[in-house]
């Protein structure tokens, strides 16, 4: 794995841990942390090895605290539009074949809460914090959040959440199904390890397979996302995997999926 300045990557047999390593600036996104995060996670795809990534914010206040506002200063419209229609850290997790959980501690907002929702799965601490607060500098969300926010809450939180630019706590957040889970922030690591590992048991196959019907139901119409749904399902059939996995149903053990 290279070595980065932003982003520091442990492996976890199946699981790989991808931390955003800026504490002292709430681990706010700049521009080496989108650079070097697409970068981590290219090799990351290539790892045959890794079959789950969870992304977490470096130190105990905060997951990213948004973007860094200071690269903000000067910006024309047309080179922050160039910035965002680049490769992104944001569309590099959304379209990630492998599943990306996020574990969130502290403060989890604007371009913090936007990586949030690109990942599959929001794990949260009781002491989060969400929001969308770009409205107080008298822009709005770019990396997604306008788009991947009400495609999961609905349009009328999101609205709310947007227009006024509020944080909302973990609880409010579960409520709202803008996070899966919420723990307490000395268990957080452990259960959401718990279901990383958990996922990291399955075929690697089925699993990106999954991932990929599931993101197709949000991307179109429901006749579209049943006839993809159907080529997935068949794909998995070629696989060595689902011989394995039909092979343990029938003989009462647990599946060694290998992958192929």
């Amino acid at each position: 794995m290279s070595k980065f300045e932003t982003i520091l990557v442990e492996k976890h047999d199946r699981v790989a841990i991808l931390t955003i390593n800026r504490p002292a600036k709430l681990n706010a996104l700049n521009s080496k942390v989108h650079v070097e995060g697409v970068a981590a996670l290219e090799e990351l795809r290539n790892d045959s090895e890794i079959r789950v990534v969870v992304i977490t914010g470096a130190g105990e206040k905060s997951f990213i605290a948004g973007a860094d506002i200071s690269e903000f200063a000067g910006q024309s419209p047309v080179t922050q539009r160039s910035v965002f229609q680049n490769k992104t850290l944001f569309n590099s997790i959304d379209s990630f074949p492998k599943p990306i959980i996020a574990m969130i501690n502290g403060f989890c907002l604007g371009g913090g809460c936007e990586l949030a929702l690109a990942c599959d799965i929001r794990i949260a601490s009781e002491n989060t914090k969400l929001g969308q607060p770009e409205i107080n500098l008298g822009i709005i969300p770019g990396g997604g959040g306008t788009q991947r926010m009400t495609k999961l809450i609905g349009e009328g939180k999101s609205m709310e959440l947007i227009l006024t630019g509020d944080m909302i706590d973990a609880k409010a957040a579960l409520d709202l199904g803008l996070v899966n889970h919420v723990f307490s922030s000395e268990d957080l690591e452990e259960k959401t390890l718990n279901m990383a590992n958990k996922i990291s048991s399955k075929s690697p196959i089925a699993l990106q397979m999954a991932k990929e019907a599931i993101k197709t139901a949000s991307k179109s119409n429901l006749d579209e996302g049943l006839r993809r749904e159907i080529d997935l399902f068949a794909i998995c059939f070629s696989s060595e995997d689902k011989e394995e996995g039909v092979r343990a149903f029938l003989e009462k053990r647990k599946p060694d999926f290998k992958g192929k």
